[in-house]
C-alpha cells in the first residue's frame, strides 16, 4: 500500500499557500476598490502628463526601441515584450524582478498597482517563486494554461505553436481588420463587439483546430481581460494597437488613454470585460457558417 508522505514543512506549505493567495487577493480588492472610489472624485491626469514625470515615456518620449536580437527572451504578451524592446525592462527580457513589474507596467500604461500586482501574483503562484526574492525571463510567462491560454488574438495555440513569442500576422491582420468604429479624427476604432465577436472566431477556430484546445473560466476571464486593454489603455486605436501587436513597439508620442488619477482598477474593468464575454456566442457563430462551409 502506498503512503502519502510529506514533511510538516512541505504540509504546512501546502495548506497555507492557497491561504495565503486567498487572503492576499482579498487585499488587493478591497484596495481596489479604494483606488476606483479616488478615481470617481478627482480629476483625471491632464492629456500630455500621463506618463509620471521622470518615467520612461513621460511627456511622450519613450526610449530608442531596438528589436530583439538572437537568444533574448520573448512572451505572449505584446506589451510586455515592447517594455523589453524599449530598453523600459531588460532589453534581453531576463531575470527580471518580480517586485519590479507592477510599478515599471503602471508608470508605462497607467494600469493601478492592484491589477499589475494580482497578474504578477498570479505569475508568481503559477512559477512556483518568491515575489520578494525571485526572478523570471519573460517566456516563462508562457507556461501553458498559466496565464497564457488558447484562442489568444495574436498567436496560436502552444499545441500547434510551442513557442509563443512569434507573432501569428494572419490573426493579428484579420483582428485589425475586424474593428468597426471611427472618431472624429478618423482614427480606426474597435467597438466591444469587434472584440467580441472576433474573440468568438478564435475560439471556434481553435477549437475546431487544436485537439487539445482547453479554455476554462478563469482563462476566458484573463483573456477577455488582455482584449480589454486594447480598449482601454489603446483607446481602441488600431494604428496604436498595430504597433504594439506586431512591431511590439510604443509609438512616438503616445501615452496610456487611461488618464484616471490612480490607474486602470480591476473594479472599473469587471463589467465592462463581462460585457466582452457576454457577446462571445460561439454557437450563433457556428450557425451563422453553417451555410457557407456547406455550399463551398
Amino acid at each position: 500500500m502506498y503512503r502519502l508522505s510529506l514533511s510538516n514543512s512541505s504540509l504546512t506549505m501546502f495548506l497555507i499557500t492557497p491561504l495565503m493567495n486567498l487572503v492576499q487577493n482579498l487585499i488587493i480588492f478591497i484596495r481596489d476598490f479604494g483606488l476606483s472610489f479616488v478615481n470617481l472624485v478627482t480629476f483625471k491626469r491632464r492629456i500630455g502628463h500621463v506618463t509620471p514625470q521622470g518615467k520612461p515615456g513621460a511627456g511622450g518620449k519613450w526610449p530608442e526601441y531596438v528589436a530583439p536580437k538572437e537568444g533574448d527572451s520573448r512572451s505572449a504578451c505584446p506589451a510586455l515584450n515592447a517594455l523589453a524592446n524599449h530598453g523600459i525592462l531588460p532589453h534581453d527580457g531576463k531575470n527580471i524582478r518580480f517586485k519590479d513589474l507592477p510599478s515599471t507596467v503602471d508608470a508605462a500604461f497607467n494600469t493601478a498597482p492592484t491589477i499589475s500586482l494580482f497578474v504578477t501574483n498570479l505569475a508568481v503562484a503559477m512559477l512556483k517563486k518568491s515575489f520578494k526574492r525571485d526572478s523570471f525571463d519573460l517566456a516563462d510567462l508562457d507556461l501553458h494554461n498559466g496565464i497564457e491560454h488558447d484562442a489568444s488574438l495574436t498567436r496560436e495555440d502552444s499545441a500547434l505553436v510551442p513557442s509563443q513569442a512569434k507573432i501569428h500576422h494572419p490573426l493579428v491582420n484579420d483582428l485589425l481588420e475586424s474593428a468597426s468604429g471611427a472618431d472624429r479624427h478618423g482614427n480606426v476604432l474597435f467597438k466591444s463587439k469587434d472584440l467580441s465577436e472576433y474573440s468568438t472566431k478564435r475560439r471556434v477556430d481553435s477549437r475546431a483546430a487544436n485537439p487539445n484546445f482547453s479554455l476554462d473560466f478563469f482563462h476566458k476571464f484573463i483573456g477577455s481581460l488582455n482584449t480589454l486593454f486594447f480598449l482601454t489603455i489603446f483607446g481602441g486605436r488600431v494604428d496604436d494597437i498595430r504597433s504594439i501587436v506586431i512591431d511590439e513597439r510604443i509609438p512616438d508620442g503616445w501615452e496610456s488613454r487611461v488618464r484616471s488619477k490612480k490607474g486602470l482598477t480591476l473594479t472599473s474593468s469587471i463589467f465592462k470585460v463581462l460585457r466582452i464575454e457576454r457577446g462571445i456566442d460561439e454557437e450563433k457563430y457556428k450557425a451563422k457558417m453553417a451555410p457557407a462551409a456547406a455550399s463551398a
